[in-house]
């Protein structure tokens, strides 16, 4: 197994405002340091699968956790979560919805894909940072990847 000392975090977020918050909520855990933020799902894409302007970037370097939304431009989380669960190089990577969507379906759907977590993001401020702080605490320094 190659062990991943880079990246650590793969935020994929359109709204700048709730990206935004999540990095001020890991940064006050310490855990904003190895993050990339990309803004939609083909950018997603592109950075995983190393396309376009992330060609030059090492394959081997994953994200220990994903935190995906689902509404956003261009490709959305469920095709997102779709593609790297499909892929043996990415399968594996905890993949953690973070989204306003309580929608039934895209829950069903996310689940039947291989999504690890489930979160609907808490509205009040305080409320979202302990969510997203408690999150990145365990995927980060509890959970173990097979990486």
């Amino acid at each position: 197994m190659k062990e991943n000392t880079g990246l650590e975090i793969l935020l994929v977020e359109d709204n700048m405002n709730d990206a935004e918050l999540t990095i001020r909520a890991l940064k006050k855990v310490n855990l904003a340091n190895k993050l990339v933020h990309v803004k939609d799902g083909a950018e997603a894409l592109d950075f995983l699968f190393c396309r376009g302007a992330f060609e030059m970037r090492a394959m081997s370097q994953l994200p220990k956790v994903m935190l995906l939304d689902i509404k956003m431009p261009k490709v959305d989380g469920i095709e997102v979560l779709r593609q790297i669960k499909a892929n043996d190089s990415t399968k594996n990577i905890p993949v953690v919805i973070m989204t306003s969507s309580k929608e039934q379906q895209d829950i069903i759907d996310s689940y039947n894909l291989g999504v690890n977590s489930y979160v609907v993001k808490p509205v009040e401020f305080q409320n979202f940072a302990k969510a997203v702080s408690d999150l990145g605490l365990y995927w980060l320094l509890v959970n173990e990847t097979p990486y």
